[in-house]
């Protein structure tokens, strides 16, 4: 081979490493408070490396600019023959640095090079004890937390509105779901977590018929921001030797500023998935998995990774969570100061805007905290839904929102919002104030009865595996679903494997798709038949 073989380019950063271990237990011992560590951040040992380049990134920059006669995978071949459509839109160099699995790049699976250290970087910033980087997303670190958790047979207890990776996930796994009906506010027709009373009731109903469950999933920040009191629930779960996975994937940056709310792993979480792409800055798609405690098994996570992800994930996903990592590392003391004043700014002038609420944490008075990145605006009482008022911003003022409800639509502020952004979204909620009338169609459809009226006659997996036939709408009605239907965004399904259709949730499926919303995994998308399991 043209290369030499993988370096040990770990061993120092192990050293450096066991020393801010050292370091941080000190700091622990020494104080009672649970969100330490990003204060750890501050430490000498740490500043020493703070500003080196992210390992990944740099093995990715050296690999790339070789001078090398290539006989590997991909087909572009460096870029050499990438095609030119994309490339007169992106450039060349996304291609040159789209690189297999080469000696030097170390991993994923195996991880014992620069892959190791940018992932052991990652833990020793987020506060875990492991982490693992992720190519397919969120979904897959879902459908991981589950399945090395639970095993066929097992309880899961979890919202009833929670992601459709949790669905998937026990359709692979056989696990039974045991639902709980999340909080919902029906003036703003959104759903948000659970609290510890719930999961304490759920708890005593499982102990009555003598069952436990095998992992309790919660999804905290939900995606307008809601945050679940994870500090009592993981309290909850730990007492019960239960572990605790934490759907954060809208919460990457939490614990990062004062004015942001605690991380999950800092409350106590076993299992936080995050999307790093989502609230932080690495590409699409590329997400992390962070582990704490010794409730679960490491090498069962390494295993259910390696079943759930690519063989050839790609390296550019790879190296952006390393860069989004030392991103936030180099500035973790004031990256998010900007963002969080153009938030407050925004909704400073918003709530003085006749007719446009904000969704605010007294709406949701049993929830300690709402992400004050997330604004989420009514519109209710401009007589418009969501939809239609995402359509004027967006072809009045080139406003992209990046979710839409029957109520209100969300706006997510991050890292690259921008003054002038929020001056547009400021003239076009005046220009809806102004010019929309005062009352909303009723018919519209809320979401209410979908989380507080649903019954489960099979178990996901087995629903999956049965006998189907297609049915019109009409006659689905009172049957048992055969598919797993929702809209997107969210990605909460509204129709599972194995609960009964009814007519409530297809009313909202309609509702929904009247107004040109996304709706993924029917077998027939215009929704005139659904599929049903035949016995």
């Amino acid at each position: 081979m043209l290369r030499n073989s993988p370096k040990p380019c770990i061993s120092q950063g192990n050293v450096e490493l066991a020393e801010v271990r050292d370091q941080e237990q000190k700091v622990h011992d020494k104080s009672p408070e649970i969100g330490t560590t990003r204060e750890l951040l501050l430490n000498d040992s740490y500043k020493s490396r703070k500003f080196r380049p992210p390992p990944l990134v740099a093995a990715l920059k050296a690999s790339a600019e070789e001078n090398a006669a290539s006989f590997h995978f991909p087909g572009h071949n460096r870029g050499q023959a990438a095609p030119a459509s994309l490339t007169q839109i992106i450039g060349d160099r996304a291609f040159t640095h789209d690189l297999p699995e080469l000696p030097e790049l170390d991993n994923l699976f195996a991880p014992e090079g620069p892959i190791l250290e940018a992932q052991k970087y990652a833990a020793e910033l987020f506060g875990a004890s492991e982490t693992w980087f992720l190519v397919g997303g969120s979904t897959c670190g879902i459908q991981a937390a589950i399945m090395s958790t639970c095993s066929p047979g097992d309880i899961l207890i979890l919202p009833r509105n929670a992601h459709i990776s949790a669905i998937s996930a026990m359709v692979l796994t056989g696990v039974v779901p045991k639902y709980i009906v999340p909080h919902y506010d029906s003036k703003w027709d959104v759903a948000a977590g659970i609290t510890p009373l719930q999961l304490e009731e759920a708890l005593k109903d499982l102990e009555m018929e003598g069952k436990k469950p095998a992992a309790i999933l919660v999804v905290s920040p939900s995606y307008h921001g809601i945050c679940s009191n994870i500090l009592e629930i993981s309290k909850l779960c730990h007492d019960n030797k239960i572990p605790l996975i934490v759907d954060e994937a809208h919460g990457a940056h939490f614990g990062f500023h004062p004015h942001l709310p605690t991380s999950a792993l800092a409350q106590g979480a076993d299992i936080v998935v995050q999307s790093t792409h989502k609230t932080l800055c690495s590409l699409t798609q590329s997400s992390m998995l962070h582990l704490a405690g010794d409730l679960v098994d490491r090498d069962r996570i390494r295993r259910c990774l390696q079943m759930l992800q690519s063989s050839s994930p790609s390296y550019l996903l790879l190296a952006s969570l390393d860069a989004a990592r030392a991103q936030l590392s180099d500035k973790s003391e004031a990256i998010f100061s900007e963002a969080l004043e153009l938030a407050e700014e925004a909704k400073s002038i918003i709530t003085k805007i006749p007719r446009i609420p904000l969704i605010n944490i007294v709406d949701f008075p049993k929830f300690p905290a709402i992400d004050p990145l997330r604004v989420t605006v009514g519109t209710w009482q401009v007589g418009l839904s969501g939809f239609a008022a995402d359509d004027i911003l967006s072809r009045e003022f080139g406003i992209v929102c990046e979710l839409i409800g029957t109520r209100s639509f969300t706006l997510a502020f991050n890292l690259g919002t921008k003054k002038d952004h929020v001056l547009r979204l400021v003239s076009g909620l005046q220009h809806l104030s102004k010019t929309s009338c005062s009352s909303l169609d009723c018919s519209i459809a809320h979401a209410a009865e979908l989380y507080l009226h649903f019954q489960l006659v099979l178990n996901p997996r087995d629903a999956f595996f049965a006998k189907k036939k297609r049915v019109t709408v009409e006659d689905s009605i009172g049957k048992i679903c055969g598919e797993l239907i929702c809209p997107y965004p969210p990605g909460i399904p509204v129709l599972i494997p194995g609960e009964v259709i009814t007519q409530a949730a297809l009313k909202y499926l309609f509702s929904v798709k009247s107004r040109n919303g996304c709706i993924i995994g029917a077998a027939d998308p215009e929704l005139l038949t659904l599929v049903i399991c035949s016995n």
